[in-house]
């Protein structure tokens, strides 16, 4: 694929070609709720229950907790009010064990499934499960330093980033016309950088990532034949210094980490952006409300099993830009239920 290439975007959006992919841990969790963790007839009894309650009695972790509450949520099964959830009529007739209309037997086949085994672990034990449920392999972050590993889902990642990031381009020209230099951290193979080096004809740029992925990013640069204008800098992006640019992307970055880690990555774009210098924030989002949109919120389920991630919202991230000294513009859709938002330095 020549630069030209990189250019054009398709005519089609395929949004619903990834949701399968992307749902396919909501059901398995879904499962372990109804059946492993009786979850919707023990709130039934309750009435109603606080997020604390949750922990105490299931021993839930925060971090899939808010998970599982936020695929209900946007489900239409459970509803909240702050730290207070209920049950939605639709939970009371199809997900408590005493309705005539209970659904549960219909989970049953999968209830047991690695998958599901994952969530449960999750679940109460916050680590994340093995890639993909299967026996022989590590959580996806050590699987990344090997090298079969890494060349396997980088080319899984890349083939839905050339669409997402054309997209992404095209819906940036407002941010990018004064932008000279760019940082991709995190990078892998380079697919984002290289759509907006390809659509920004003046822009040059650095892909920031850990080895083995930095050999695949180099040669997937040169494939679009663009390395005279973008270079690798291999790195740990929690504990090298990052080069300076005047845009940094963290596109499908932040979501596989946790609120500490989130801090962190954030606290180092302050570092080394100038004022005036921009973050762009390009992934799945959740609404504000974090009761939807359902595909994110499904795939939010396969984020928190297989990273030490989740689905954000805006909102999560923006408090934490705005500590660092930060203004973020309004969230902008895309293609295929990803989007992004802007942040700029300010102080």
């Amino acid at each position: 694929m020549s630069q030209g290439d990189l250019a054009s975007a398709p005519t089609t959006d395929p949004a619903l070609l990834l949701r399968y992919r992307d749902r396919q841990y909501a059901a398995d969790m879904m499962a372990v709720a109804i059946l492993k963790l009786n979850l919707f007839t023990w709130i039934d009894g309750q009435g109603s229950v606080t997020t604390a309650q949750l922990v105490s009695h299931f021993n839930f972790a925060a971090r899939p907790l808010d998970v599982l509450l936020t695929l209900c949520r946007a489900g239409g099964w459970l509803v909240s009010e702050g730290e207070t959830h209920r049950l939605t009529k639709m939970a009371e007739e199809h997900l408590v064990d005493s309705s005539l209309y209970f659904l549960g037997p219909y989970y049953q086949p999968i209830a047991d499934s690695p998958i599901a085994q994952g969530c449960m672990q999750v679940l109460t034990q916050n680590k994340a499960a093995n890639w993909q449920a299967k026996d022989d392999t590590s959580d996806w972050h050590e699987s990344m330093m090997d090298d079969a590993f890494a060349q396997s889902f980088t080319a899984l990642m890349n083939c839905r980033g050339v669409a997402m990031g054309q997209a992404m381009a095209a819906a940036l020209d407002p941010w990018m016309q004064d932008v000279e230099t760019l940082l991709d951290v995190g990078g892998g193979s380079g697919i984002y950088s290289s759509t907006l080096a390809s659509r920004f004809t003046s822009l040059r740029g650095v892909v920031f990532e850990q080895a083995p992925v930095d050999a695949i990013t180099r040669s997937e640069i040169e494939r679009h034949g663009l390395q005279d204008r973008l270079s690798v800098q291999t790195g740990d992006m929690f504990k090298d210094a990052w080069p300076e640019a005047d845009c940094i992307l963290l596109s499908n970055v932040l979501h596989d980490w946790d609120f500490p880690d989130v801090r962190k990555l954030i606290e180092k774009c302050a570092l080394t952006l100038k004022v005036g210098g921009k973050v762009i924030v390009h992934e799945a989002f959740l609404n504000d409300a974090k009761d939807g949109p359902l595909p994110v919120a499904e795939y939010s389920v396969l984020l928190a099993n297989i990273t030490q991630g989740r689905c954000y919202s805006p909102a999560e991230y923006g408090k934490i830009f705005e500590e660092q000294g930060f203004e973020c513009a309004p969230y902008v859709d895309t293609l295929a239920d990803r989007g992004f938002f802007v942040a700029t330095k300010k102080a």
